[in-house]
């Protein structure tokens, strides 16, 4: 795959020299599939329509070794992306990102980019509902920040302020969502706590 900027991705190297190296493929992917299977849960149920959006990709090369089977060699990212998820619930546009970490102290501001800060701030101009689901994977537990409260320690970071959120603070202003089953993720009892 590669970027807009026609460098290629480089791919994860799994072992060098009989060694295992950290690869960061797929990183996130947990909190992505419980986010997705609490959607097509939300879905069935009929209490949101909220979706995955894909990522916008220009496919310039495809390999044809048989017929049924093409496989896509070279792409491009046509653009950056925006946030991971939107839809509808309750009458209100919902648009979030989705960031795992395995930091246990805080939450590194930069795993959220600049376009997507633009996007969220964007939707709340707009009156959508709009947040960051984030998981810090050893404590096992996801949090709900409401994308306006990130906005303060985002803008902060660029006039001498932390470039990370620490844990306690994110405890403190973000709502921890309850696992449960078949609501993995279950990000609609906090949308109904803070905005309903």
């Amino acid at each position: 795959m590669n970027y807009p900027n026609g460098k290629k991705a480089l791919a994860p190297v799994q072992r060098r020299k009989g060694k295992p190296t950290t690869t960061f493929s797929n990183r996130g992917m947990t909190l992505e599939e419980d986010i997705n299977n609490t959607n097509i849960y939300y879905r069935t149920a009929n209490l949101a329509i909220i979706h995955k959006k894909p990522t916008p990709i220009q496919i310039v090369n495809v390999n044809y070794p048989k017929r049924s089977a093409a496989v896509i060699t070279e792409g491009y990212f046509k653009q950056a992306s925006t946030t991971d998820y939107n839809g509808v619930y309750r009458g209100s546009y919902v648009d979030f990102e989705a960031k795992e970490t395995k930091n246990k102290t805080s939450f590194p501001l930069n795993n959220v980019h600049e376009h997507q800060i633009e996007h969220m701030r964007s939707i709340i101009e707009h009156n959508g509902i709009c947040f960051l689901l984030i998981r810090f994977t050893m404590h096992n537990e996801t949090y709900f920040l409401p994308a306006m409260k990130l906005f303060s320690y985002w803008d902060s970071q660029f006039n001498g302020g932390k470039k990370s959120i620490p844990y306690q603070e994110i405890k403190k202003i973000s709502v921890e969502v309850p696992m449960n089953y078949p609501a993995q993720v279950d990000y609609l009892k906090v949308i109904d706590q803070l905005y309903f």
